[in-house]
């Protein structure tokens, strides 16, 4: 396969899985707007601009920290390239230069919710509407992935579109937790009270994982059982082992020329959440232990652009 298509087929799916996450992280903070103290509201209002890496440039366009400038900026700043507008464009974009190689329905998809973007009408992603459009994001992405899933040929391009969509889950999952855990810790006396498990339970269901929660546990939520469940978990989709499991079954299938590097940190990864116990990650320091992953995250992010995709 030529670098020119996998790459454009890589980054298509990655896009739809970062335009999916963020409208989850961006409703989850809406909702956890209704909660706590002033402090802990701007809290919650940065903890998406800390997991996204957006902090600086937020603050060189906005004087206030709001949810209106949060979901302007994040969802529909067409200036921003990790915006909702901007990664669903960038999808859409890519599938037009590859339509050859995908299937007519994965291209309808794109193109519809492309359209749907283009028609948008600001005003209406306020209050209720926002959390709507936040949906109608999920759906859409829910639909591409099971449209790819349903009609793409397995080979090589699939291969590839498999590896951006669970390369990209595994980023935003450990990013998510390690904001709660790291970012957004509760002062002693909150730990284990109502505000506390608000939290965990916002987060839960920001990666749909609150019904799986209690289905596995039937406990209350407890910070060493979520952090479990989003790392250890194979039969939670959204937890890192599931990810790497997808990862290294997509790059065990992909032939390349000196694509070692690439496949041995890639076999890493996925050691390290075969094997990991959670006591010792908590001992250890779960921050510490999901700084790394997300350090070897993004190196592998590299290393597949340097083995596959070739230069931009």
């Amino acid at each position: 396969m030529l670098a020119s298509v996998a790459r454009r087929i890589y980054w298509m799916s990655r896009q739809m899985e970062r335009a999916e996450s963020m409208a989850r992280i961006l409703g989850v903070t809406s909702n956890l707007m209704l909660f706590g103290e002033r402090e802990l509201q701007r809290q919650n209002l940065l903890a998406p601009l800390t997991i996204t890496g957006s902090a600086a440039p937020f603050f060189e366009g906005h004087d206030e920290l709001s949810v209106e400038a949060l979901i302007d900026f994040l969802a529909l700043d067409r200036e921003n390239p990790s915006s909702i507008v901007c990664c669903l464009d960038w999808a859409r974009e890519n599938a037009h230069a590859v339509r050859w190689q995908i299937t007519s329905e994965m291209w309808e998809t794109l193109n519809a919710t492309w359209l749907e973007v283009r028609a948008l009408d600001p005003e209406r992603i306020k209050g209720a509407g926002a959390n709507k459009f936040f949906d109608w994001v999920k759906e859409r992405s829910h639909l591409f992935r099971g449209v790819t899933y349903g009609t793409f040929m397995r080979g090589e391009a699939f291969n590839f579109s498999r590896l951006g969509s669970f390369l990209e889950r595994a980023d935003n999952t450990a990013r998510l937790l390690d904001v709660k855990y790291h970012v957004l810790l509760p002062s002693l006396e909150d730990v284990g009270g109502a505000l506390d498990y608000y939290q965990w339970s916002a987060l839960l269901r920001s990666v749909s994982a609150f019904e799986t929660y209690r289905a596995l546990y039937r406990d209350q939520i407890l910070p060493i059982r979520v952090a479990e469940l989003l790392i250890l978990e194979r039969r939670m989709p959204r937890s890192l082992a599931a990810c790497f499991d997808q990862v290294k079954e997509a790059m065990d299938r992909i032939d390349g020329q000196g694509d070692q590097s690439a496949k041995r940190l890639a076999y890493e990864l996925h050691a390290r959440v075969t094997h990991a116990d959670i006591l010792e990650i908590f001992q250890d320091g779960l921050h510490e232990y999901l700084t790394s992953c997300l350090t070897d995250i993004d190196q592998l992010g590299d290393r597949i652009e340097r083995a596959y995709l070739g230069p931009v």
